[in-house]
């Protein structure tokens, strides 16, 4: 087999390969020798057929077979004998494909970059620190409760903070609009559902009352025919019901399973709980900062095959999460094409870290963090065991726990500092950056 390589671009690599005669015969002979055992020819035996007659019926097909079949092998040997890790599937042309001549074809691919990641030390991270205090927990009881608030009936004017039971229907330019017509909906005043204008109008209304309303459609509204466009919606207020919430006592403490130790109890089980989000929402924050570092020090130049690849992957997910109608391949590939080469890129420089200071997932922390979950679970224990007779879900785990330990490697090296913040600003989310 005879090999040879030409870079024609950073990570393009053209391959030519050429398979000996004898080799693409010895193939084609096999396979028309398997056929003569098993093939039903007219006015023969089976088995007994004479390779001539074999050959005449069967011979292109073998050949064909044959050719495809070393082209897949002499590839795999070819790169292995060269040492190159391709990045994709190759693109094969055959140069010579005669019958008595030797088979010669070029495979043309992209490998994987070979790199060292460099500039760990150029990597700041502002790592926050911050305790839940008492007055957040009080915080985070008051949400809780909010959250559970029932809405009662009452005969006085609506109020901010209301629920009302309405029915509308509304007109633009006279004319009924599509999806601006409802029955029987529960709409809470100052929640923000409706276009502005809306709710606020309703502020005083009563229980039976009608009123006619003149809201407009905000100049940026999704649907482009309604967009800055006056309305008219004539409502009829069915009820009026006051928001009322709930007691901090046991049926309320029985909505989260806590179901022993009073007021004290059901704190300190939430504390418990604002403590595991407040570990990781710092966690997360450092992370993302060590990412974005070592993104910015390790400029890769990445194959265009993966970058594909996960394009498609993202296009999937697009679709599994927000349903419709649509099939993939129907979602421009330019919406994906940053998020994918960000993903491509930080998994191989990921990768690398791994590769360069030998990291291995650690056993211990592995079950650290199972247990961190289990935690949420009123069975953590069972949680626990149902981690370790899944390998999938284990796999999952050491995968999350490499890259932490990726993180702790270059926190390790990086210029860390750390700041004092309250609890609220440590588990508020990063904004995302605007777009211009």
């Amino acid at each position: 087999m005879q090999v040879s390589v030409e870079s024609t671009s950073a990570l393009e690599r053209r391959m030519t390969v050429g398979v000996s005669v004898e080799r693409i015969e010895t193939e084609v002979n096999k396979r028309l020798q398997q056929t003569a055992r098993r093939a039903k020819v007219p006015g023969f035996r089976p088995g007994k057929v004479p390779m001539s007659v074999i050959r005449q019926r069967y011979e292109d097909a073998a050949r064909q077979e044959a050719l495809g079949d070393l082209i897949q092998a002499t590839f795999y040997e070819a790169i292995v004998e060269q040492k190159l890790n391709p990045a994709g599937a190759p693109s094969v042309e055959p140069k010579t494909f005669e019958k008595g001549k030797d088979l010669e074809y070029v495979a043309t691919f992209e490998v994987f970059p070979e790199f060292t990641v460099a500039g760990l030390e150029s990597i700041s991270v502002e790592r926050l620190q911050a305790d839940v205090a008492a007055a957040d927990v009080d915080n985070m009881l008051d949400i809780l409760r909010k959250q559970n608030t029932r809405f009662e009936a009452v005969e006085r004017a609506a109020e901010n903070g209301d629920q009302l039971n309405i029915d509308f229907v509304g007109k633009v330019d006279g004319e009924v609009f599509a999806g601006g017509s409802a029955k029987g909906t529960q709409l809470v005043l100052g929640s923000g559902r409706m276009i502005p204008g809306f709710e606020e109008a309703l502020v005083g209304a009563k229980a039976g009352e009608e009123k006619v309303i003149n809201p407009t459609f905000p100049a940026d509204y999704q649907n482009l025919d309604l967009a800055g466009k006056a309305a008219e919606f004539t409502v009829t207020v069915n009820s009026v019901a006051a928001p009322q919430l709930p007691e901090l006592n046991d049926d309320f403490f029985a909505l989260f399973g806590v179901k022993e130790g009073g007021l004290e109890g059901f704190r300190a089980e939430v504390q418990k709980n604002m403590e595991r989000e407040l570990r990781q929402a710092i966690k997360s924050k450092v992370k993302n900062q060590v990412m974005d570092g070592l993104l910015a020090a390790n400029p890769v130049e990445v194959p265009k095959a993966l970058i594909s690849n996960e394009v498609n992957r993202l296009r999937v997910q697009a679709v599994q999460q927000f349903g419709g109608n649509l099939k993939a391949d129907q979602l421009p590939a330019e919406l994906f094409e940053e998020q994918a080469k960000r993903r491509v890129v930080l998994g191989l420089v990921v990768a690398e870290v791994v590769k360069q200071f030998d990291l291995k997932p650690d056993d211990a922390r592995v079950r650290s963090m199972i247990e961190e979950m289990a935690s949420a679970y009123q069975e953590p224990e069972q949680v626990v065991a149902w981690y370790y007779k899944n390998e999938q879900q284990m796999n999952e785990v050491r995968s999350v726990v490499l890259e932490e330990q990726v993180v702790d490697t270059v926190l390790q090296k990086a210029n860390v500092t750390d700041k004092a913040v309250s609890y609220e600003e440590a588990v508020k989310p990063v904004e995302a950056p605007q777009a211009a």
